[in-house]
């Protein structure tokens, strides 16, 4: 092979991984909020015992990477199966991102969320609400919704929410609220599989389709 056709393949190579068919790093724009936040000042201050709001804003965004990068590490036993497995991706519009999207082989596409919360208190449903311990987390999960909408949207495919709870148990081992399937980090991957298996798939391209259509954050 001449080391023309080389840097030709290379260029190639490059143009379509700028195109953003390279995978986000789980957690990656959340660690970077957090770094963000952290400023000199704000470092100083958590030095001398002092708590700022940016310092609090900066320990939630690093607890929330650190949650989406051992979903990551879960989620990696998926590719070898022939699973689409994509973090941190960008929606057409606005500031949010999605944590993770996973596509079956087959092309049903679930996206899910990580939450890293604290161990102590216990998820539960109780009266038509969410609650972590006594606090009321209903609302925590319509960012979810928007984002699942979202993706069905540019795939023109039905989408699956799945949270993936690190730390707080979940009552029951698994909670289905409001449509919306929580389950703890352990029992993820079953769980995924089983939905894929129980739902009808939408074409093996899905997940390319996918990966094409959805860019990692921050990669525009």
């Amino acid at each position: 092979m001449s080391i023309g056709t080389i840097l030709l393949a290379a260029v190639l190579v490059w143009l379509v991984w700028g195109r953003g068919l390279r995978p986000g790093r789980a957690g990656r724009s959340a660690a970077a909020r957090a770094r963000q936040l952290r400023t000199p000042l704000v470092r100083l201050a958590e030095l001398a015992g002092v708590s700022t709001v940016r310092g609090r804003q900066a320990a939630q965004f690093a607890a929330g990477a650190e949650g989406e990068r051992r979903t990551g590490r879960l989620l990696a036993v998926l590719r070898p199966l022939g699973w689409t497995v994509l973090h941190d991706l960008a929606l057409p519009t606005g500031r949010a991102n999605v944590d993770h999207l996973v596509v079956s082989p087959r092309g049903v596409a679930i996206v899910v969320d990580s939450k890293r919360w604290n161990a102590r208190y216990r998820v539960r449903a109780v009266g038509g609400r969410l609650l972590h311990g006594d606090v009321d987390v209903t609302d925590r999960l319509r960012g979810l919704r928007h984002e699942t909408a979202t993706v069905a949207r540019v795939l023109d495919a039905p989408v699956i929410s799945t949270v993936v709870m690190h730390g707080a148990p979940v009552d029951g081992g698994a909670l289905i609220f409001d449509g919306i399937r929580i389950v703890p980090a352990d029992s993820a991957v079953p769980v995924l599989r089983g939905i894929a298996r129980r739902h009808r798939g939408h074409g093996r391209d899905l997940g390319r389709r996918a990966a094409r259509a959805l860019k990692p954050y921050g990669r525009n």
